[in-house]
Protein backbone atom coordinates (compact mmCIF):
# COMPACT_ATOMS: atom_id res chain seq x y z
CA UNK A 1 0.00 0.00 0.00
CA UNK A 2 1.36 3.64 -0.86
CA UNK A 3 0.00 6.11 1.87
CA UNK A 4 0.57 9.96 1.70
CA UNK A 5 1.59 10.98 5.23
CA UNK A 6 -1.52 12.04 6.46
CA UNK A 7 -3.17 8.21 4.92
CA UNK A 8 -0.31 6.55 6.67
CA UNK A 9 -0.61 8.31 10.01
CA UNK A 10 -4.16 7.79 9.85
CA UNK A 11 -3.68 4.07 9.24
CA UNK A 12 -1.04 3.71 12.03
CA UNK A 13 -3.90 5.27 14.59
CA UNK A 14 -6.58 3.20 13.50
CA UNK A 15 -4.59 0.13 13.25
CA UNK A 16 -2.76 0.57 17.06
CA UNK A 17 -6.06 0.82 18.59
CA UNK A 18 -7.17 -2.37 17.06
CA UNK A 19 -4.11 -3.86 18.74
CA UNK A 20 -5.16 -2.15 21.63
CA UNK A 21 -8.44 -3.51 21.67
CA UNK A 22 -7.41 -6.87 20.87
CA UNK A 23 -5.33 -7.23 23.33
CA UNK A 24 -7.71 -6.15 26.21
CA UNK A 25 -10.09 -8.14 24.91
CA UNK A 26 -7.69 -11.21 25.09
CA UNK A 27 -6.72 -10.69 28.30
CA UNK A 28 -9.71 -10.05 29.52
CA UNK A 29 -10.88 -13.86 28.26
CA UNK A 30 -7.90 -15.19 29.86
CA UNK A 31 -9.03 -13.59 32.91
CA UNK A 32 -12.37 -14.98 32.95
CA UNK A 33 -11.26 -17.98 32.13
CA UNK A 34 -8.93 -18.59 35.03
CA UNK A 35 -10.88 -16.49 37.62
CA UNK A 36 -13.93 -16.40 36.40
CA UNK A 37 -13.69 -12.48 37.31
CA UNK A 38 -14.02 -9.67 34.64
CA UNK A 39 -10.74 -8.12 33.16
CA UNK A 40 -11.77 -4.81 35.58
CA UNK A 41 -12.73 -7.05 38.25
CA UNK A 42 -9.38 -8.44 38.34
CA UNK A 43 -7.24 -4.78 37.54
CA UNK A 44 -9.38 -3.77 40.76
CA UNK A 45 -8.58 -6.86 42.47
CA UNK A 46 -4.86 -6.69 41.70
CA UNK A 47 -5.02 -2.48 42.79
CA UNK A 48 -6.03 -3.53 46.15
CA UNK A 49 -3.57 -6.01 46.90
CA UNK A 50 -0.43 -3.49 45.89
CA UNK A 51 -2.46 -0.82 47.79
CA UNK A 52 -4.85 -2.16 50.61
CA UNK A 53 -6.81 -0.01 52.29
CA UNK A 54 -7.65 2.34 49.29
CA UNK A 55 -11.03 4.67 49.30
CA UNK A 56 -13.38 4.46 45.61
CA UNK A 57 -11.74 7.94 45.23
CA UNK A 58 -8.51 7.13 45.22
CA UNK A 59 -9.27 3.24 43.50
CA UNK A 60 -10.62 5.41 40.82
CA UNK A 61 -7.37 7.55 40.50
CA UNK A 62 -5.47 4.63 40.29
CA UNK A 63 -7.53 2.70 37.86
CA UNK A 64 -8.02 6.21 36.07
CA UNK A 65 -11.24 5.28 36.10
CA UNK A 66 -14.76 7.53 36.79
CA UNK A 67 -15.67 6.75 40.64
CA UNK A 68 -19.15 5.59 39.91
CA UNK A 69 -17.86 2.69 37.77
CA UNK A 70 -15.13 1.76 39.75
CA UNK A 71 -17.67 1.72 42.71
CA UNK A 72 -20.04 -0.74 40.68
CA UNK A 73 -16.94 -3.23 39.77
CA UNK A 74 -16.20 -2.65 43.75
CA UNK A 75 -19.91 -3.85 44.62
CA UNK A 76 -19.73 -7.01 42.61
CA UNK A 77 -16.58 -7.89 44.16
CA UNK A 78 -17.94 -7.33 47.60
CA UNK A 79 -20.91 -9.52 46.36
CA UNK A 80 -18.81 -12.86 45.66
CA UNK A 81 -16.43 -11.81 49.13
CA UNK A 82 -13.18 -11.20 47.43
CA UNK A 83 -13.11 -7.59 49.12
CA UNK A 84 -15.06 -5.60 51.57
CA UNK A 85 -15.85 -2.20 52.45
CA UNK A 86 -14.42 -1.08 56.09
CA UNK A 87 -14.18 2.04 58.22
CA UNK A 88 -11.00 3.50 57.98
CA UNK A 89 -8.11 3.15 61.26
CA UNK A 90 -7.15 6.67 61.40
CA UNK A 91 -10.36 8.15 60.12
CA UNK A 92 -13.87 6.95 61.27
CA UNK A 93 -15.40 9.03 58.37
CA UNK A 94 -13.64 7.41 55.93
CA UNK A 95 -14.14 4.31 54.00
CA UNK A 96 -12.23 2.13 52.25
CA UNK A 97 -12.01 -1.35 50.47
CA UNK A 98 -9.81 -3.94 50.90
CA UNK A 99 -9.63 -7.55 50.18
CA UNK A 100 -10.94 -10.47 52.40
CA UNK A 101 -8.70 -13.78 53.01
CA UNK A 102 -10.69 -15.14 49.56
CA UNK A 103 -9.50 -12.08 47.53
CA UNK A 104 -5.89 -12.51 48.63
CA UNK A 105 -5.87 -16.05 47.61
CA UNK A 106 -7.47 -15.82 44.27
CA UNK A 107 -4.91 -12.82 43.74
CA UNK A 108 -2.26 -14.52 44.09
CA UNK A 109 -3.18 -17.37 41.31
CA UNK A 110 -4.15 -14.61 39.14
CA UNK A 111 -2.72 -13.13 36.05
CA UNK A 112 -1.52 -9.84 35.14
CA UNK A 113 -4.24 -8.00 33.09
CA UNK A 114 -3.44 -5.65 29.97
CA UNK A 115 -5.66 -2.70 31.79
CA UNK A 116 -2.88 -2.57 34.17
CA UNK A 117 -0.42 -2.38 31.57
CA UNK A 118 -2.21 0.33 29.84
CA UNK A 119 -2.38 2.46 32.64
CA UNK A 120 1.42 2.23 33.40
CA UNK A 121 2.18 2.71 30.07
CA UNK A 122 0.21 5.70 29.77
CA UNK A 123 1.27 6.91 33.50
CA UNK A 124 5.39 6.71 32.54
CA UNK A 125 4.53 8.91 29.12
CA UNK A 126 6.29 12.04 29.10
CA UNK A 127 3.78 15.01 29.48
CA UNK A 128 4.04 16.35 25.56
CA UNK A 129 2.99 13.09 23.83
CA UNK A 130 0.35 12.19 26.90
CA UNK A 131 -1.26 15.77 26.49
CA UNK A 132 -1.42 14.85 22.39
CA UNK A 133 -2.61 11.45 22.76
CA UNK A 134 -5.75 12.70 25.19
CA UNK A 135 -6.68 15.55 22.61
CA UNK A 136 -6.47 13.05 19.92
CA UNK A 137 -8.31 10.20 21.68
CA UNK A 138 -10.45 13.01 23.32
CA UNK A 139 -11.35 14.35 19.62
CA UNK A 140 -12.26 10.99 18.21
CA UNK A 141 -14.77 10.23 21.02
CA UNK A 142 -16.71 13.37 19.96
CA UNK A 143 -16.37 12.25 16.30
CA UNK A 144 -18.18 9.48 17.13
CA UNK A 145 -21.04 10.74 19.53
CA UNK A 146 -19.49 9.12 22.61
CA UNK A 147 -18.36 11.92 24.80
CA UNK A 148 -21.50 12.56 26.53
CA UNK A 149 -21.78 8.55 27.92
CA UNK A 150 -19.67 8.06 31.58
CA UNK A 151 -18.01 4.65 30.40
CA UNK A 152 -17.59 1.78 32.56
CA UNK A 153 -14.12 0.44 32.71
CA UNK A 154 -13.63 -2.15 29.84
CA UNK A 155 -15.35 -4.78 28.80
CA UNK A 156 -17.62 -4.40 32.43
CA UNK A 157 -20.82 -4.30 30.95
CA UNK A 158 -23.03 -2.52 33.17
CA UNK A 159 -27.07 -3.22 31.29
CA UNK A 160 -29.16 -5.05 33.17
CA UNK A 161 -27.20 -5.06 36.30
CA UNK A 162 -28.94 -3.98 39.56
CA UNK A 163 -26.50 -2.13 41.12
CA UNK A 164 -26.71 0.44 38.26
CA UNK A 165 -30.43 0.69 38.49
CA UNK A 166 -29.80 1.03 42.77
CA UNK A 167 -27.48 4.08 42.30
CA UNK A 168 -28.79 5.51 39.52
CA UNK A 169 -25.93 5.62 37.26
CA UNK A 170 -27.38 6.10 33.14
CA UNK A 171 -26.17 2.57 31.89
CA UNK A 172 -24.34 3.55 28.12
CA UNK A 173 -26.60 2.94 25.23
CA UNK A 174 -25.68 1.43 22.06
CA UNK A 175 -23.88 3.06 19.69
CA UNK A 176 -25.46 5.07 16.70
CA UNK A 177 -23.49 6.92 14.40
CA UNK A 178 -24.18 11.05 14.17
CA UNK A 179 -27.37 11.14 11.85
CA UNK A 180 -25.71 14.29 10.21
CA UNK A 181 -22.84 13.04 8.81
CA UNK A 182 -24.14 9.55 7.80
CA UNK A 183 -26.57 8.63 5.20
CA UNK A 184 -28.50 4.80 4.57
CA UNK A 185 -27.71 3.24 1.80
CA UNK A 186 -31.87 2.96 1.25
CA UNK A 187 -31.75 6.76 1.15
CA UNK A 188 -28.66 7.19 -0.69
CA UNK A 189 -30.61 4.96 -3.25
CA UNK A 190 -34.26 6.70 -3.10
CA UNK A 191 -32.44 10.27 -4.16
CA UNK A 192 -30.59 8.50 -6.69
CA UNK A 193 -33.28 7.26 -8.42
CA UNK A 194 -35.72 10.72 -7.64
CA UNK A 195 -32.38 12.22 -9.27
CA UNK A 196 -32.90 10.41 -12.39
CA UNK A 197 -36.47 10.72 -12.89
CA UNK A 198 -36.08 14.62 -12.92
CA UNK A 199 -33.09 14.66 -14.95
Amino acid sequence: MHFGAAERDGFTAVEAIRKIVRALRDSAHVAQGQTGLTGAQLFVLRVLAEHPGLSINELAERTMTHQSSVSVVVSRLVDRGLVARATARDDRRRLVVALTPRGRLLHRKAPAVAQELLVTAVRKLASEPRRGLAAGLQALSDALGASNERASMFFEDDDHRPETRKTGEKTAKPFRAPRARHQTHRQALKEKRTSQVHA
